[in-house]
């Protein structure tokens, strides 16, 4: 069964969806994203995610490409075409197309969108969740907003290749003092030894992850402390469990960092915890 893309007012198959050669976001990066779970028909978190790409928008003064109920129903039409009922949708937008120059395009230069959105394997996300992940620390060298969502992802690719190349599944960035800030593409979170959800503040440091958004309600919900405060590399080293966060994973337990265990070596129960709880709590909207 072919994809299907939604790309600037048109559903085309996936093979030939495509964008200008002089669309901002392919020039200079010039754009925002969004990346939902689907799991069992049901949009996970989806006002969430549309609040936080109306945030990224705005803090880079580019339009919305329509009205946000027109966009809730292209996301639907684009799930429903591509069948997908376990997995996920993708959404950017740009600043449009213009003649390649640094300074913004004039005033109506339309935003351009697509959204795609694919099945993703549930078996391996299973076995991640049951076996844990491996993840190496490297030093942040991204810009300073990393609070916008922005589709200007090269230092995290950079930083996955090599946490791939060291047999490892996430890279985790720590800054100038020692601190840790969040995963490549994940926030992280740790288990002190008082027992204590510890995750870093969600300043212009990291991205306000929506699924580490929801997952302080969902701690709520059970009862468990959540604090945020910095902590260093050798806390997390050192602390009773290790986890990740992101739309995709939910929650992926960490059993190893730059080759030393964390705690003895296997997923620990709050993770588990959580991620059994997360669906009940978090918000679910109809394809």
């Amino acid at each position: 069964m072919p994809r299907i893309a939604y790309v600037n007012g048109r559903y085309l198959p996936h093979a030939y969806a495509m964008v200008h050669v002089e669309d901002r976001g392919y020039q200079f990066a010039d754009g925002v994203y969004e990346v939902c779970e689907v799991r069992h028909g049901l949009i996970v978190d989806l006002t969430r995610h549309l609040n936080r790409l109306d945030r990224s928008l705005g803090e880079l003064r580019i339009a919305w490409p329509m009205a946000r109920a027109s966009l809730i129903h292209v996301i639907r039409e684009t799930l429903r075409r591509n069948h997908v009922r376990n997995g996920m949708f993708y959404l950017q937008v740009t600043r449009g197309v213009a003649r390649r120059d640094h300074v913004f395009p004039t005033d109506g230069t339309p935003s351009s969108i697509v959204v795609t959105a694919k099945s993703t394997d549930q078996a391996a996300i299973a076995r991640k969740n049951a076996d844990g992940i491996k993840a190496i620390t490297v030093r942040d060298n991204r810009w300073d907003r990393v609070d916008i969502k922005s589709v200007g992802l090269l230092p995290n690719a950079m930083a996955r290749q090599q946490a791939k190349e060291a047999g490892a599944q996430e890279a985790i960035y720590i800054d100038h003092n020692g601190m840790v800030k969040e995963g490549a593409a994940t926030n992280v979170w740790i288990v002190d030894a008082d027992g204590k959800l510890v995750t870093r503040p969600a300043e212009h440091g990291i991205l306000r992850g929506i699924t580490r958004t929801t997952l302080i309600d969902v701690a709520a919900k059970l009862g468990l402390p959540v604090e945020e405060r910095f902590f260093s590399i050798e806390e997390m080293m050192a602390s009773r469990e290790v986890f990740i966060t992101a739309a995709t994973s939910i929650c992926f337990p960490i059993v190893s960092i730059d080759g030393q265990a964390i705690a003895n070596g296997h997923p620990g129960s709050l993770s588990q915890k959580i991620r059994e709880a997360f669906f009940d709590i978090a918000e679910k909207t109809a394809i």
